[in-house]
């Protein structure tokens, strides 16, 4: 029950960092509808940021102007590249940030070296939260956690109760209405888009803590984040926290529970030609952990296109 538990909240953490960075990217796609292939790069820039900067500012401020430096980064790359072949389509979107990933990837490379760099939990916070069976749960991870969950709540009230998530939502469906009515969306599609780069950023600065900060991070986390954004539905923000966490607990409880399917005929009393057998039979579940998120996208599509909380088109 103790390693059940463990699998549990490393699944609901893990879920909700996949939601903090996939949340940008939902976002940018909900409101303007742009498949940003760098949006993981932000994450990564949030991270080296963050790793830069702490020892100026210290951890908590340096998360903080991490995160507003990564936001500041998307707002330029939207005001000066993006804008500028938004009206040729996706293709032309993807192929751009496509681009803009690897020119990212690179000059981390040659800013840091092409190694992990030395970006820690700070003394005070690298401590156990709570002992359960002999085994001490980090504190650290709960925090990462919990500015998930108030990053979330905080995104739903600013698009669902405020005059700025009316103006947002509404240069979406009726642009000329909103220029009519005197806003400039062309700005406020910046502003999302810098949003969306800023809370990829805050999770890279706070993740790149507790797991390791180095080159590659954009492109482990990237293609995840893409399947939850497809897994939850294209734009739905809802969605996209479901997704996140049913990814999180998939994964995690695979790892945790080590089992194959040779074991669970065993335990029901049938399986003892299991063994013998091989092959697909006695394949353990950790080693599919990787691609069981891949496989429920899969499924998704095949049974609900539009994805779990999205609309149809």
């Amino acid at each position: 029950m103790d390693t059940l538990l463990f699998s549990l909240l490393n699944g609901v953490v893990y879920g909700l960092l996949l939601f903090m960075v996939s949340a940008g990217l939902t976002l940018v796609f909900g409101m303007m509808g742009v498949l940003n292939f760098a949006h993981a790069s932000f994450y990564m820039l949030g991270a080296y940021f963050a790793y830069t900067l702490q020892g100026l500012l210290g951890f908590g401020l340096a998360v903080v102007v991490a995160t507003l430096l990564a936001g500041g980064v998307g707002a330029v790359v939207e005001r000066f590249f993006l804008r500028r072949v938004h009206h040729h389509g996706h293709a032309h979107e993807l192929l751009l940030t496509f681009g803009l990933s690897f020119i990212v990837a690179e000059t981390i490379k040659l800013l840091f070296g092409n190694f992990p760099v030395n970006y820690q939990v700070p003394a005070v916070l690298d401590g156990p939260a709570f002992s359960l069976g002999g085994q001490q749960y980090p504190l650290y991870r709960l925090l990462m956690g919990g500015v998930a969950l108030v990053m979330f709540a905080l995104l739903y009230l600013l698009l669902t109760r405020t005059r700025v998530g009316i103006i947002v939502r509404s240069a979406i469906y009726r642009p000329r209405m909103v220029e009519a009515l005197g806003h400039n969306v062309q700005f406020v599609f910046m502003g999302v888009f810098g949003v969306g780069a800023a809370l990829a950023g805050l999770a890279g600065a706070i993740a790149g803590a507790f797991y390791t900060t180095n080159p590659n991070m954009a492109l482990e986390i990237g293609v995840m984040v893409f399947v939850v954004v497809v897994v939850g539905g294209l734009g739905s923000l809802g969605g996209a926290m479901v997704a996140s966490l049913l990814i999180g607990l998939l994964t995690s409880l695979a790892v945790g529970i080590d089992r194959s399917l040779a074991d669970l005929l065993a335990f029901m009393g049938v399986g003892g030609w299991a063994q013998g057998v091989g092959g697909l039979l006695t394949l353990k579940l950790s080693s599919l952990a990787s691609t069981l998120p891949f496989a429920l996208m899969l499924l998704v599509l095949l049974l609900r296109p539009q994805g779990l909380m999205g609309y149809k088109t």
